[in-house]
């Protein structure tokens, strides 16, 4: 991030997650629009931002939330998990946020961290809190295209990034403090059973953002390590991506005119990293 856009001030956000610690950014949730715009988020700030191809940085929107997860969808709408409001939409033109989902059955979320797009319109979202081993609630969820929202799992410990598979049968979600992957098979009623953990890891975090190629390989980052795992869709990890900045690797997400780059946030740092990934095809 550009010294620009630092900012050198106490917040609620950094009291509560990085206590002691100078946090002027701390950036999360990439995601490429149509364009060749990576967009990102700066939670504490409750700012989202807009690099272009040629790397330039320009403030979308600022707004009274901790944006912690964005995904573009094909038509353009730029979809947020919030961890005060829960989903909300950004009309990036006005620079204005929209609430979309603030509760269920007028109880509020405890914390949205990221979410995930299927094709068909529905948005998979998690709801992390400050769940953990010690109070394993953290949940899952899916918002139809059609408005109807279904908790998928209610025993989650630290749910955070999450992703479907290629064909859409499996949902994966990276459960934070168990330091593991989860795998969520659906049933043909859309419920999920066997669910199991997909990959396990270590560090005193644990794995955050999550993406998936075509091919199926799973892309996790992880929170303290200063690495993205990738894991073939049998669970073995076949690569390591090592940050060349800070220790905290929060989110990834794939780009590049042929898919072959991997945009990583490394939020310590306020660095957003490249990877030539063309090498696992190799």
């Amino acid at each position: 991030m550009p010294d620009e856009f630092r900012r050198k001030v106490r917040t609620e956000w950094a009291d509560a997650n990085r206590p002691g610690a100078m946090t002027d950014c701390f950036i999360e949730g990439p995601s490429f629009d149509a364009s060749g715009n990576l967009y990102v988020l700066d939670i504490p700030f409750g700012r989202i931002f807009k690099i272009t191809p040629d790397r330039k940085w320009s403030l979308v929107v600022e707004y009274d939330g901790w944006p912690n997860g964005l995904k573009i969808a094909r038509d353009g709408r730029i979809l947020v998990a919030d961890y005060r409001h829960g989903i909300m939409e950004l009309d990036a033109r006005a620079g204005r946020m929209q609430k979309i989902l603030t509760s269920r059955n007028s109880e509020s979320f405890k914390g949205c961290n990221d979410l995930h797009l299927a094709t068909n319109g529905d948005i998979y979202f998690t709801d992390q809190g400050q769940t953990g081993l010690h109070d394993p609630t953290g949940r899952v969820y899916r918002l139809g295209a059609s408005g109807k929202l279904d908790c998928l799992i209610d025993t989650g410990i630290s749910p955070n990034g999450l992703v479907l598979d290629p064909q859409e049968a499996v949902l994966f979600v990276a459960m934070t403090r168990d330091n593991a992957v989860w795998r969520m098979p659906f049933m043909e009623d859309g419920s999920v059973s066997k669910v199991g953990r997909f990959c396990s890891m270590f560090g005193p975090s644990g794995p955050d953002g999550m993406t998936m190629d075509k091919a199926g390989r799973l892309f996790v980052a992880h929170a303290s390590l200063g690495h993205v795992f990738v894991f073939a869709p049998n669970g073995e990890c076949i690569a390591r991506i090592k940050s060349c900045a800070g220790q905290s690797c929060t989110n990834v997400a794939i780009g590049g005119g042929n898919s072959d780059r991997l945009y990583i946030t490394e939020s310590v740092t306020g660095t957003v990293l490249v990877a030539d990934i063309s090498v696992l095809n190799s």
